[in-house]
């Protein structure tokens, strides 16, 4: 049994509409990898079997392996220290009194860095319910100063 390009174009879009109940985002290479062997058996008929079949699983991993290569997800949940210049200067209230030597913590009203609210060292103290602006990232903390 040979399958014509209509078949292969029928499981891609068979695949990639599966790709709507398995939201993985990995089901669509195989059906574009169908898609893909389809327009090619349209454009070069009389192709084997095992030529389609490989074509397929062929297209379909590079197409995988592209997508993880690319857009690979990052170990780390937030971008600590990786982008300070974005954060110095945003102002936030202040959710527990911090004083030199001492911890306190702030939140933001939209989140820096992947996070609403940090841990926060200061020069000077600073009381719960103050408004304070970020002056540096150091490390996993921020350092600000009364706004």
């Amino acid at each position: 049994m040979d399958l014509e390009w209509w078949h292969w174009i029928m499981l891609g879009i068979a695949l990639v509409i599966a790709e709507l109940a398995v939201p993985a985002f990995f089901v669509i290479w195989f059906g574009l990898g169908a898609l893909l062997v389809g327009v090619s058996l349209l454009l070069v008929p009389g192709v084997g079997m095992t030529a389609q079949v490989s074509l397929w699983i062929l297209a379909s991993l590079a197409m995988v392996g592209l997508w993880f290569r690319l857009f690979k997800r990052s170990d780390c949940r937030t971008r600590i220290g990786q982008s300070d210049g974005d954060v110095i200067g945003e102002i936030g209230l202040v959710s527990k009194a911090g004083a030199p030597f001492e911890r306190g913590r702030v939140r933001f009203q939209k989140p820096l860095l992947g996070s609403e609210e940090w841990d926060c060292v200061v020069d000077e103290p600073v009381a719960a319910g103050e408004r304070v602006r970020v002056v540096a990232v150091e490390g996993s903390f921020l350092k600000v100063e009364k706004s």
